[in-house]
């Protein structure tokens, strides 16, 4: 029986990618940088190059975001130069946050308890949370920084269990990313799902399930239930 849901934030609740583009193009133009298709490239291959740093234990949070800052500007900056010329981009990007639309009403149709595990950042990933008006929605916010452990790691899976007091096969998890969450969370012993917006035509690996949106979760816990229940 799952008793609760474990969910991935960026591009699973935030939508992250249509939110850090209309704020990096805004900040982009005030900083007088070019602004067009190839400078928006070239910010999210940066970004996935120094987060990946950071998720490998190379950087600290803060150090990867200097490092774009350092990347995009082709500039030797500071370390307070490079915190001043982010802060500026958050401004722009946390005006532009928002939640699909299907994440309120499958939150409002579900029984179960929930909670978030992201390999980002508590500080920032709660002042976004609060800011989409959905904090009070998860008892618990898990965040790689502080547990010391990333997705797919399966510690990271098992810290948020145990944190729910729930043993892995009474979660599900639920993320935007085949293999860093869905399987990750299999590995665990988790109910790896993978919430996949695009509908990629992929073989879909043993012990993982798919929805295509949100409002397919609840069918489909139902069907989990069923299963636990039949063993």
């Amino acid at each position: 029986m799952v008793e609760a849901v474990l969910w991935d934030f960026d591009d699973t609740i935030l939508d992250y990618s249509s939110s850090d583009q209309a704020g990096i193009m805004r900040h982009f133009t005030a900083e007088g940088l070019p602004c067009d298709e190839e400078a928006l490239a070239r910010w999210r291959s940066v970004t996935d190059r120094e987060f990946a740093r950071f998720l490998a234990g190379e950087l600290t949070f803060q150090e990867q975001r200097r490092e774009r800052a350092r990347a995009m500007t082709g500039l030797p900056l500071s370390d307070a130069e490079a915190d001043a010329w982010f802060a500026r981009y958050l401004v722009f990007f946390e005006e532009a946050c928002t939640a699909f639309p299907d994440v309120v009403p499958v939150l409002d149709a579900l029984p179960h308890r929930h909670a978030i595990l992201s390999n980002s950042n508590t500080v920032y990933q709660e002042r976004r949370l609060a800011a989409l008006g959905l904090r009070d929605r998860f008892e618990a916010l898990l965040c790689a920084g502080e547990i010391g452990s990333a997705k797919p790691d399966p510690a990271a899976f098992l810290a948020a269990c145990d944190v729910l007091g729930l043993k892995p096969a009474q979660v599900a998890y639920v993320g935007d990313k085949l293999d860093v969450d869905a399987l990750g969370a299999r590995d665990a012993g988790l109910h790896g799902i993978w919430l996949d917006r695009s509908r990629t035509a992929t073989t879909l690996p043993d012990g993982v399930h798919r929805i295509a949106a949100l409002t397919e979760l609840p069918t489909l816990l139902q069907a989990l239930g069923q299963e636990g229940t039949s063993q």
